[in-house]
């Protein structure tokens, strides 16, 4: 069937969201020709307004200003333990566990030659000073289990002072997980982050 133009642009625009096809799309875009014209227009402006997102100069978090809400608290910013993360994400899954008072460093990928990504690219110099500059003493690498992962935690080791005390975050068996259904590198790893009782 042959659909308005209106409709097919909506359509398409929807459909470059990940995980939403053309189905999703589809019901997404009927489902906004309910709203009336004022939410569709606020939902509008607040699409526009992600293009005029910063990134935080010191941890490269999403921001409004030059710094994020967190590199711009006070107890944060006097905090002696640093995380570091992969992803935006990732940071975001973390604060919203509610369990890490301490501050952040996005670096927005993980070593992979192959794909030409390199100390640079992740702007690593950056980290090591900032670690210099703000005498952290702890650092914790909240980096996910895979081979490019473990490699840019290895560099980040090597390449700092032995005085600075850095933890890899735990991985294995989700709480409720069955570990007959669990792959075998899971496994390995619960057993080698296991811990005294």
């Amino acid at each position: 069937m042959e659909l308005p133009e209106k409709l097919k642009g909506a359509i398409e625009g929807l459909s470059k969201i990940p995980g939403v096809g053309q189905k999703t799309a589809l019901r997404q875009a009927l489902a906004l020709l309910n709203w009336n014209e004022q939410e569709i227009k606020s939902l509008s402006y607040s699409i526009e307004q992600l293009t005029k997102l910063g990134v935080c100069e010191v941890c490269s978090m999403l921001c409004d200003d030059k710094k994020c809400i967190i590199c711009s608290t006070e107890d944060r910013i006097q905090s002696e333990t640093l995380c570091v993360v992969e992803s935006i994400t990732d940071c975001i899954a973390i604060e919203n566990s509610n369990t890490f008072s301490g501050k952040y460093h996005v670096l927005g990928g993980v070593l992979n030659p192959l794909l030409g990504v390199g100390p640079d690219e992740l702007g690593l110099d950056k980290l090591f000073k900032r670690i210099s500059i703000e005498s952290v003493k702890s650092i914790i690498l909240a980096v996910n289990p895979s081979v490019e992962g473990d490699a840019t935690c290895s560099y980040i080791k090597q390449n700092i002072s032995d005085e600075v005390e850095v933890d890899r975050i735990g991985f294995g068996i989700p709480i409720g997980g069955s570990l007959e259904y669990l792959d075998s590198l899971t496994i390995s790893k619960a057993l080698e982050n296991r811990k005294k009782m």
